[in-house]
């Protein structure tokens, strides 16, 4: 089955380098299933709650993909649990799919559970970036690649983030509201970023009823993004993949 043009793009974000790759929150294991093709780790791991949608995808990854030397495991269990401790080398855990409230609790209980663990999270949150954003900047995390893509009239942000000290030299400071993603070189990407702040802005604009002191801080942070044509691209059209077996869905 051919990736989605979010998935493409998480997974065209995955460095090399990586002991152990985590999907969690997985789905269907599409992007689990295309890093194991690519060969993007060693080990991949399968991570969901709901043990149905497990079981199932531990069937089809017998049949595609048979297991050569512990290539891939699945398992059913909270993405705030992952055993980390029984997996030793360097981690990239991607968390996709799910919104940004619970994507930062993921984050601050791995974090906090493995603190000298070599770490990097891969993100794409639905909704409550701004949030998210807040948190990862209090954690000291740093940033590596940030891309902003649309979807189906839908806009992700999808960030590549550092919590290991010894990359930190390395990678940027994050932006409360983004940086790499307000830049285009291309009239398209001009285009979605705009679209991108004006319905941030006005879902930020309707809101003020609720907590006022944060909302006045997103919406004054947004309406300081000045959107800019540069040679880094911002937002990036990846195509569908053909080597993820069909019946993977």
């Amino acid at each position: 089955m051919k990736l989605s043009k979010r998935l493409n793009q998480i997974r065209s974000m995955v460095p090399p380098g990586y002991t152990h790759i985590w999907d969690c929150c997985c789905d269907h294991g599409l992007l689990g299933a295309a890093l194991l093709s690519d060969q993007a780790a060693p080990h991949i791991h399968f991570v969901d709650v709901l043990p149905r949608l497990i079981n199932q995808l531990n069937e089809k990854l017998q049949r595609f993909y048979p297991v050569t030397s512990n290539n891939w495991y699945t398992h059913c269990l909270d993405t705030a649990a992952l055993p980390l401790e029984h997996y030793p080398g360097k981690h990239l855990i991607i968390i996709a799919g799910v919104g940004g409230d619970l994507t930062t609790r993921f984050i601050q209980a791995i974090h906090h559970q493995h603190p000298r663990a070599q770490l990097d999270f891969l993100l794409c949150p639905i909704h409550q970036e701004y949030p998210l954003r807040q948190q990862l900047i209090a954690l000291d995390f740093r940033l590596k690649e940030e891309v902003l893509v649309s979807e189906n009239q839908r806009f992700y942000e999808v960030l590549l983030v550092s919590a290991e000290q010894k990359e930190m030299a390395e990678w940027q400071k994050i932006s409360p509201v983004g940086d790499k993603i307000w830049q285009a070189d291309t009239l398209k990407q001009e285009s979605i970023a705009r679209r991108y702040l004006h319905k941030t802005l006005k879902h930020y604009q309707n809101s003020q009823k609720g907590n006022a002191d944060n909302v006045r801080k997103a919406i004054d942070a947004y309406r300081a993004v000045t959107i800019s044509k540069l040679e880094e691209i911002g937002v990036t059209e990846i195509g569908s993949d053909e080597n993820i077996p069909a019946s993977l869905n």
